[in-house]
């Protein structure tokens, strides 16, 4: 655990800042404890594992973890993927199940994180692209809403699908129990009005405790308003996994293990400080999966950093992880004191709590900002909230990674081929467009830069534009400027040497110029240097256009306006733009 003080010493905590970081855990505590119960309300367990896991991952992160506030235990997202995954596994909801199966779950995930940072994975977490995240965390919120709408009015449906249960739902709304909704609008507006008024209050907390003495004094179990009931006092059970469910649920944790890791970066980085150590993805693996495999055997389910509770840690002053293990502290400290009282606190209440912090989830100003950058990436967004709602959270992370996958190879699949043109009076080379109409070409010159790596995925449909450019302009000379390669790979080196044979078949000579280190090695390693000639590799496309006009001077005296109305470079970049933008 690194422990610094505010002015970046290590020499150990000063008061000031212990005291900062007590405030800042008890604050935390008043949080994430009431929004942990609820979490595992959403995964159809026991509240009190909602405390388990507030107690064993924090502790665990808080001594392994590289964040020096981030806040890890339950998340809406990883409870309405546990739920998921357990119910399938446990459909006739048997608790002792259950929670066989919860444990099964969390090893598993803290054994896929552990497992990645053996295979140094932590970049995996980038697979997952911002628009198609904020799908995804949008489907989940729909789904969390619906899932826990019914415990708003009262009412209890047989869970299907989303659509089925929101039409379920709307049908049986003549049933509510008007107390049940009483107590959850309270709640709701206590939640809301103080999170307004005072952002970070320990709102969940006061909403617990008014709940409780409500419940107590006013009798509301008598009225039809469903409460908690028995919690266990004392210290959680040591539960082992069963062995025969790890196939069943396999599947089920990769998705949650990198939500949670995803989850847990995302959160971390967002809260570094301006002298907090950086985040270390690989470390954060070994946190994060320690900290879910020591939770599973104590009823924990799956945990991550979140991004909601390590804001306030960080906004009432914490400064190291001590924060968390004063978190954990209080957890401990209402297993063992405060359980009784907690079984008197309204079901309501708790869906309240769930449904107030998992709106953020849905963002719409995010996907109209999407949309006015990338309609492409907004498509994939919409995409990801569909998979979800359509087919289900499990599912619908699988369709939000495919997602990703192919957006990813439709952005590689048809790199830019800029034709290039020389700034009038200048040296300088740029891509010719209708914005610079006076830059200066050469007849018989036609020189191109490809912009990203040259791979099997992209090689052909490079090779398909290089080849319908040269068909077009007939140049004498091509100019492959390849500044702006970083690598080419084997399928795309057989390119290049089928380029050099049909650019002889043109009547057109290959030149090589602008060759970084890693492209130059590949080039001399497949001879192609020796086939070129040394004055055919220059060292960038300058030299190139210097050497052309040596050696065709009288190109020289063709004046730019001739040669750029001979030579309509600009249209072609239009219109390969386009039909590679038509192509995505």
């Amino acid at each position: 655990m690194t422990m610094t003080t505010s002015s970046g010493n290590s020499s150990g905590v000063v008061p000031e800042a212990l005291r900062f970081d007590i405030v800042a855990g008890l604050t935390a505590a008043a949080v994430v404890l009431p929004k942990a119960m609820a979490y595992a309300g959403v995964a159809g367990l026991p509240v009190e594992v909602g405390l388990y896991t507030a107690l064993v991952p924090m502790t665990v992160y808080g001594l392994l973890g590289s964040s020096c506030v981030l806040s890890v235990s339950s998340t809406a997202t990883l409870a309405i993927l546990t739920g998921a995954a357990i119910s399938a596994v446990v459909p006739d909801g048997n608790p002792a199940q259950l929670l066989t199966a919860t444990a099964t779950l969390a090893t598993l995930v803290g054994g896929l994180l552990l497992l990645a940072r053996l295979f140094r994975l932590g970049f995996v977490a980038n697979f997952i692209s911002s628009p198609v995240l904020t799908g995804f965390k949008a489907g989940i919120g729909l789904v969390i809403l619906i899932d826990q709408a019914p415990k708003l009015f009262g009412l209890h449906i047989t869970k299907q699908s989303f659509f089925a249960d929101l039409l379920t739902l709307i049908q049986h709304l003549p049933e509510t129990s008007l107390p049940t909704l009483a107590v959850a609008l309270a709640t709701g507006a206590l939640l809301i009005g103080m999170d307004l008024l005072k952002p970070h209050s320990p709102a969940p907390l006061i909403a617990v405790g008014l709940a409780i003495a409500a419940s107590a004094l006013l009798g509301l179990p008598d009225h039809g308003v469903s409460v908690v009931g028995h919690i266990p006092r004392g210290l959680p059970s040591i539960i082992f996994p069963d062995a025969g469910m790890i196939g069943a649920l396999l599947p089920a944790a990769l998705g949650i293990a990198l939500m949670s890791f995803t989850e847990s970066i995302a959160a971390g980085r967002a809260f570094v400080g301006p002298t907090d150590p950086p985040i270390n993805a690989n470390r954060e693996l070994v946190a994060t999966g320690a900290a879910n495999v020591a939770g599973a055997f104590l009823g924990a389910m799956p945990a991550g950093g979140g991004t909601s509770q390590t804001g306030v840690v960080r906004a009432v002053g914490g400064r190291t992880q001590l924060a968390s293990l004063v978190t954990a502290a209080a957890a401990l400290a209402t297993m063992l004191v405060l359980a009784p009282l907690l079984g008197l606190l309204p079901n309501a209440t708790l869906a309240a709590i769930v449904i107030v912090y998992s709106v953020p989830l849905i963002k719409p100003a995010e996907f109209f900002a999407i949309r006015q950058v990338r309609r492409m990436e907004f498509r994939w967004s919409i995409v990801a909230t569909i998979g979800v709602l359509a087919f289900g959270t499990l599912q619908g992370i699988v369709i939000a990674i495919i997602v990703s996958l192919i957006g990813l190879a439709s952005q590689t699949a048809y790199p830019q081929v800029y034709v290039i043109g020389r700034k009038r009076g200048t040296t300088v080379l740029r891509p010719v467009s209708s914005e610079h109409p006076d830059d200066e070409t050469f007849p018989g010159l036609l020189i191109l830069r490809p912009e990203g790596r040259l791979f099997f995925v992209n090689a052909q449909n490079v090779a398909d534009h290089i080849s319908s450019l040269v068909a077009q302009y007939r140049p004498r000379v091509l100019v492959l400027d390849f500044s702006r390669v970083p690598d080419v790979e084997y399928t795309a080196l057989q390119m290049m040497l089928e380029g050099e044979r049909r650019a002889k078949e043109q009547n057109a000579t290959i030149w090589l110029a602008g060759l970084n280190p890693s492209v130059l090695d590949v080039v001399r390693r497949a001879k192609l240097d020796a086939q070129l000639g040394q004055e055919r590799m220059l060292f960038n496309a300058e030299m190139a256009v210097e050497q052309y006009l040596k050696l065709f001077p009288a190109d020289s005296d063709v004046k730019s306006g001739e040669s750029t109305a001979s030579f309509p470079a600009d249209e072609s970049n239009e219109r390969l733009s386009s039909k590679e933008q038509s192509k995505k």
